[in-house]
């Protein structure tokens, strides 16, 4: 559940107070852009990252983007420090409002700024995975751009939560493991870590780079590859990853056991992603020092 103050346009306001119009169309027609991150001891972990993915986005989905980093982080850091948010997630989300024939006329920004903050959400030491064939379309211009048009994704997450499952993967048109409805996902084959190429229509996860970049480090190769429901199921480890899920061992995937959960490789990968964070946090801590204001 999202906390008590939002930043609305660079007003830090109590949630009741942060007015959204019938008339921004991209709010109603999903014409938007969202990120997730975490927030660990303060720090917006990441931010670098997360904001070069909106930037791109932003280009690719043609939303105007007048916004400056050095600025949002410092909102968010107010927008956490306000909500007494020391570990937690964020959202930052991009909204068009002057676009289309829905529009009112009523003064406003072209573009919506919202910042929420939430706490971690909670879940299993290992989870059960389901499969969704024709979950992703390669073919799609807007495939792999995290966009708010998110319907997709939690249909497909509830319809498998009432099966019994914590999460899906969703496969592409040609029969490929692109990603989890909100994951990346990864198995490890003889001490190597697979991963789906970004042409499997998968996001491009910040966590998914950090494991690529920091795996051949530790001697655990993560490398991307085109992946079938056949190698999730003969694969010495499955595992997910996600902002708020770091490296999750998976111990089923639709129906079948998986040997080990979480395993040995998993294991080594959350601990090392776990040390990247924490230097991370340690370097960012006396630039990121938030200024408190009351809303």
């Amino acid at each position: 559940m999202i906390h008590r103050h939002v930043m609305h346009n660079g007003k830090l306001l109590p949630i009741e107070q942060a007015r959204l119009s019938p008339g921004q169309a991209g709010l109603l027609c999903g014409w938007g852009l969202f990120t997730t991150l975490r927030i660990v001891e303060g720090i917006p972990f990441a931010f670098e990252r997360h904001w070069r993915r909106l930037e791109r986005d932003a280009q690719r989905t043609h939303i105007p983007f007048p916004f400056q980093s050095d600025a949002v982080r410092e909102q968010l850091l107010e927008l956490a420090c306000a909500n007494e948010v020391k570990d937690g997630t964020a959202r930052i989300y991009v909204v068009w409002n002057k676009v289309g024939f829905w529009q009112s006329d009523e003064p406003g920004p072209e573009v919506d700024l919202l910042l929420y903050t939430a706490g971690v959400p909670g879940y299993r030491d290992v989870v059960r995975l389901a499969l969704r064939e024709h979950g992703r379309d390669t073919k799609s211009p807007l495939t792999g751009a995290k966009v708010t048009s998110w319907l997709l994704n939690v249909w497909n997450l509830w319809e498998a939560q009432q099966r019994g499952f914590d999460e899906v993967i969703l496969l592409n048109e040609r029969g490929e493991v692109a990603e989890c409805s909100t994951a990346n996902i990864y198995c490890v084959n003889s001490g190597t870590v697979l991963t789906p190429p970004l042409s499997s229509g998968c996001l491009e996860g910040v966590t998914r780079g950090v494991l690529l970049e920091i795996g051949e480090t530790i001697g655990v190769p993560v490398e991307e590859e085109e992946l079938v429901p056949k190698d999730l199921y003969e694969a010495d480890e499955v595992f997910i990853s996600s902002t708020n899920r770091s490296a999750l061992g998976v111990a089923e995937v639709e129906g079948k056991r998986l040997p080990e959960a979480p395993g040995p490789v998993t294991q080594k990968l959350e601990r090392v992603f776990a040390e990247y964070v924490a230097r991370y946090v340690a370097e960012h801590r006396e630039a990121n020092r938030p200024v408190h204001r009351a809303p």
